[in-house]
């Protein structure tokens, strides 16, 4: 076989059936689509309409909020990092990072980073840098011997709102 005659199998591709071409083609006239009627129209789409009843998707109530500026944390527990570290699949040596976290299948998603959580208990000494931990964390990891960093990620979307709103007001004022 070579390059050129490379081609699909018989059947694999099938062309589309041209409809309303006139009375020979077997299509023609009403083009398949029957007598009469809303659906043998142009133009109509009737995906969730019902007769003009309330469609069930808008009788349904809304619920929830997406918040714009919320932060995506992988959170992770002290008792599973514990575990990791038994197993061997953390090294309590080397500094404890999203990036080890994640090579070592702990800290899924997070595109914000890491967010260190107190569930269970930590016995090894180790060196968190994580973007955030809870006040119980850091005192377990502080009490086991080890350290918890948290990078600084700026201020929240809020906090950056009300500066900008006082800068305005000081020069406005001058």
């Amino acid at each position: 076989m070579k390059l050129n005659e490379i081609k699909d199998n018989e059947g694999a591709r099938k062309e589309r059936m041209r409809v309303g071409r006139g009375i020979g083609s077997g299509k023609g006239k009403t083009a398949a689509r029957g007598q009469k009627g809303q659906k043998s129209r142009e133009g109509v789409a009737i995906k969730g309409f019902e007769g003009g009843q309330m469609p069930l998707h808008m009788r349904l109530p809304k619920r929830g909020f997406n918040n714009p500026f919320g932060k995506d944390y992988a959170e992770v527990n002290l008792g599973m990092v514990q575990k990791f570290i038994d197993a061997k699949k953390l090294d309590a040596k080397k500094d404890i990072d999203h990036a080890a976290l994640k090579a070592a299948g702990l800290a899924k998603g997070g595109k914000d980073g890491v967010r260190l959580l107190g569930k269970g208990e930590i016995k090894a000494k180790a060196k968190f840098v994580v973007a955030g931990a809870s006040k119980g964390a850091v005192a377990a990891v502080e009490k086991a011997g080890g350290s918890v960093e948290v990078i600084d990620r700026g201020a929240p979307e809020h906090e950056k709102k009300a500066k900008r709103a006082e800068a305005n007001k000081a020069a406005k004022a001058n």
